[in-house]
């Protein structure tokens, strides 16, 4: 079985890549694919690299440090080959993405993934592999910043920034099915386009010097509800001013700390507030879980594929995912 392999933690060079029969996200025995009772074994066809991938292997992911060696990787979709006693519901053949993060283990690098049952949901056919392995942790973690944490309600408007990658073009399908008006941002003109297309009201450019200026005009003066932040350390001060009474700013990313001032908050009332995946109860996970699938059942949902890559070039897509400014959700291969 081919995967990737971490033996120590490090730089995108300590992912290598092993052709061997061992591997799996919850080890059942070496070279196994036999499951245990409540388990489910899938051929993965397609896995989801998150920006968490990069902090896991670099050893300094606060909320998960697994033993080495270990197989990462959170999301994938592929199809059935077996399943253990009591699995009710699920069967060989069937097309499913998965999503680790409430089972807390890693291990979807790889052809072959073994885990249990609960955090296995149907990929309808109108939906690709790749788009099935882009909906865990992106999907998971733009819901939980639009609903859980920020409260958005029908008829509110929400800014996400940097709108153009995994969690953004997520953050937008979700907040229009749920009835919101989105302003989107992007640093390229093909990321703009791409979020007008995926229904945003507006677009800004990012990089322009006073762009979120703008919003007064487009929200006629009122300011924004709610604010999806994904770079913090950049944009948390500007991000105070233009929200309307009441409004929040739910904080998904930061690379350094930021000082604000806390008068525009204080004026408009308004709440800046952090989110992260591993503070989800299993309520918060049924929840989120029930609401993507209901969304993706019901069409509402189109994950955003963006660069490719084979599993060998596992690395590439960390070099990728961390340097570029990237399109959609970026995918491995297991099987070229």
């Amino acid at each position: 079985m081919k995967r990737i392999e971490i033996a120590r933690y490090g730089s995108e060079d300590v992912l290598q890549f092993l052709d061997s029969a061992a591997g799996h996200g919850d080890p059942i025995g070496e070279g196994s694919d036999r499951p245990g009772a409540g388990e489910v074994v899938i051929e993965v066809r397609a896995v989801g690299v998150n920006p968490a991938d990069t902090y896991l292997r670099a050893g300094n992911y606060e909320f998960l440090t697994p033993d080495l060696p270990f197989t990462p990787g959170y999301d994938a979709a592929g199809t059935v080959t077996a399943t253990g006693s009591s699995v009710e519901g699920i069967a060989p053949g069937d097309r499913v993405w998965v999503s680790t993060i409430p089972g807390r283990v890693v291990g979807t690098y790889a052809q072959q993934f073994i885990c249990t049952a609960e955090i296995v949901h149907p990929l309808p056919e109108h939906l690709s592999f790749d788009q099935g392995a882009a909906l865990g942790v992106s999907y998971t973690t733009a819901y939980r910043a639009l609903c859980q944490r920020g409260s958005a309600a029908a008829g509110e408007i929400v800014l996400v920034h940097g709108a153009s990658g995994g969690v953004g073009t997520a953050a937008i399908q979700i907040a229009r099915a749920l009835g919101l008006t989105v302003i989107g941002t992007a640093s390229t003109e093909t990321g703009r386009d791409l979020v007008l297309n995926l229904g945003a009201a507006h677009a800004l450019d990012h990089t322009a010097p006073g762009y979120l200026d703008k919003t007064y005009a487009l929200t006629h003066g009122r300011g924004v509800d709610l604010i999806i932040e994904m770079a913090a350390h950049k944009n948390l001060q500007r991000d105070t001013g233009i929200l309307a009474r009441n409004g929040r700013v739910v904080i998904v990313g930061s690379r350094g700390p930021v000082e604000i001032s806390p008068r525009s908050l204080m004026v408009a009332e308004a709440d800046i507030r952090g989110t992260a995946l591993w503070n989800m109860t299993p309520d918060d996970f049924h929840d989120a879980y029930a609401a993507i699938d209901r969304l993706v059942a019901e069409g509402l949902i189109h994950p955003v594929i963006g660069k490719q890559f084979p599993l060998e070039e596992a690395a590439e897509a960390h070099r990728f995912i961390t340097n570029s400014h990237a399109l959609g959700k970026v995918i491995l291969h297991p099987y070229g």
